[in-house]
């Protein structure tokens, strides 16, 4: 089987930790090419996502990582054994960036999911007027089909915290985010009252920082925390002008978790939250 070209975020993830694991132990790629009767770089093709692996190879190479983390293992196993084209976003595949796929399927996989937002709504809880003010904004702008793919995929990322199996799911926002007028106020007015609508579900939490709080220095970068099945599977997303990145090095992770903790420290609670959206949208 050749080399996929465009290897998705969640087969990468898998390989990066195969990585991770050979070189805690201090094995070479070559090493564990002799194991598996292949050589160096189908190893390197496989830890970089490119090509797939068997759950019996999984398990023969973590033997001789001597990984003994019976969880962490079977979690990769489960990714290797992911099969794309049977989730709703599948449907996307060749037709919007690869991003948005992996973004979709991270919060499908993850057991829970922290946001903090500063300027704009988090993705799931936008409603489509909204979406559409901020795809109609883009620059250059985009063509009118691209735009209504995206508005589509966007509404239907609200699956997260919807049916039997809903993600437990806390955005924490900004009271700046409240405040902008994206598409004016009738829009703004429709999008905040959706919010409080959504912060009634029992796997939802909104939280608020308002303007008032003194201790809170806020970002303009909006972070997704996504809990993976184990803690060494957790994912940060972050926005910025080039483009969404994911982030899973030790460093990173405990970075992003301390600043959802601080951020939440610093927020309104759930009540109070959800009076003060309420009040900001009698207002408009």
């Amino acid at each position: 089987m050749p080399p996929r070209d465009n290897p998705i975020a969640r087969q990468i993830r898998l390989g990066v930790e195969l990585r991770k694991l050979r070189e805690r132990a201090g094995r070479t790629a070559r090493e564990a090419g002799g194991l598996l009767s292949t050589d160096a770089a189908r190893i390197s093709n496989i830890e970089a996502g490119r090509l797939g692996i068997s759950e019996e190879r999984i398990r023969r190479l973590t033997t001789f990582y001597q990984c003994d983390d019976e969880p962490l293992i079977n979690a990769l196993c489960e990714i290797a054994a992911e099969r794309r084209g049977t989730h709703w976003f599948d449907d996307y595949r060749g037709i919007l960036a690869p991003g948005w796929l992996d973004i979709a399927e991270l919060e499908l996989h993850a057991t829970a999911v922290r946001s903090l937002q500063s300027t704009t709504m988090p993705g799931p809880f936008q409603t489509e007027a909204y979406a559409r003010t901020l795809f109609e904004g883009v620059t250059p702008a985009l063509p009118r089909n691209e735009v209504e793919t995206r508005i589509e995929h966007r509404l239907k990322r609200r699956a997260i915290f919807m049916g039997p199996t809903a993600t437990p799911y806390s955005a924490i926002l900004h009271e700046a985010a409240l405040r902008m007028r994206f598409g004016g106020r009738k829009a703004t007015r429709e999008q905040l009252e959706y919010l409080v609508e959504v912060s009634h579900m029992p796997t939802v939490s909104v939280r608020v920082i308002p303007f008032t709080n003194e201790r809170f220095i806020e970002v303009t970068q909006p972070v997704m925390y996504a809990h993976g099945t184990v803690e060494q599977l957790d994912t940060v997303q972050i926005d910025a002008a080039f483009g969404g990145r994911f982030l899973d090095s030790e460093a990173d992770l405990k970075k992003y978790n301390s600043l959802l903790n601080i951020a939440e420290h610093a927020s309104l609670n759930e009540t109070e939250s959800r009076q003060f959206i309420h009040n900001i949208a009698k207002g408009m």
